[in-house]
């Protein structure tokens, strides 16, 4: 089956899979080999580890194709591609969407902030008319070649004009062709339970540890219809935490014996980008 037709039946089963975040191919060959159903490809992963930047919208969209291209290479899971804007209105929204799906994207998630936008769990977010927003939706719907390739519609107006809004603004982007939505840093399990309730397509949770929404785990957001619950950056906070605590050892011992077992091993290292199956490909085209 075809990771796009993989994905449209996962999310139809809304039994808030957990979908960890990659902002790169390693990542996501560890999101694999750990069995995920799935990957995320975090925009603000990308913007962090590629540029070493905050997530404001620095990222360009030929980066990210990059990046999907090149995870789509390494593993053999769905993608679900976070697209920002579109990278512009309607007309570069065609033009994201043929070059992600191209790329390898199962799914391509949109937003509705004024571009550039901001990380979704920070402060002084903007949002545009709802209407302007329903025209890139049906331009990323027309865009795509595959139908099983999901459009996912976020909005990030629950910070600026309230839940009641950014619900109503979630059923219009449906009404326009929206496969799944989104409704960014909700406050609580009360605000996440309407969500589930209120809209009638498979739903995305996103938990940011350290952000605005709560973590209730994941039986109780299936309990409440939701499909995917996204862990964008937990793979990203983890690395950044480890790698500054071996190099702070580092740095003070010269030498890395004090930190041996925060490191994975060697051979961990190469098992996770199959070193195995290179070796076996360079044994057969050299005739071994």
């Amino acid at each position: 089956m075809r990771n796009a037709t993989k994905l449209k039946s996962l999310v139809q089963e809304r039994r808030a899979a957990t979908v960890p975040g990659a902002p790169n191919a390693l990542f996501a060959r560890v999101i694999e080999d750990l069995g995920f159903e799935a990957v995320y490809v975090t925009g603000a992963g990308i913007a962090n580890m590629h540029l070493g930047a905050p997530d404001v919208g620095l990222t360009t969209v030929s980066e990210v194709a990059q990046t999907v291209s090149a995870i789509a290479d390494a593993v053999d899971l769905p993608l679900i591609v976070d697209a920002d804007t579109g990278f512009g209105n309607a007309v570069n929204m065609v033009r994201t969407v043929r070059l992600l799906e191209r790329a390898g994207a199962s799914a391509i998630q949109i937003e509705d902030q004024v571009f550039p936008k901001k990380c979704g769990h920070f402060n002084g977010k903007a949002v545009i008319p709802a209407a302007e927003m329903v025209q890139k939706v049906k331009a990323a719907v027309d865009a795509r070649h595959d139908a099983d390739v999901q459009i996912i519609a976020r909005t990030d107006a629950r910070a600026i004009e309230g839940l009641d809004a950014a619900i109503d603004r979630a059923r219009a982007y449906i009404e326009a062709g929206a496969d799944m939505t989104f409704v960014e840093a909700p406050r609580d399990f009360a605000e996440l339970a309407r969500i589930g309730a209120e809209l009638p397509v498979p739903q995305v949770a996103n938990i940011v540890f350290g952000g605005k929404t709560p973590d209730p785990g994941r039986e109780a957001l299936a309990g409440n219809g939701f499909a995917i619950v996204l862990y964008a950056n937990a793979a990203l906070q983890a690395a950044l935490k480890a790698s500054r605590e071996v190099l702070s050892a580092l740095k003070v011992d010269g030498r890395l014996d004090a930190v041996a077992d925060r490191l994975a091993s060697f051979e961990e290292r190469q098992a996770a980008v199959a070193k195995d199956a290179w070796d076996a490909m360079e044994a057969k085209y050299n005739g071994g």
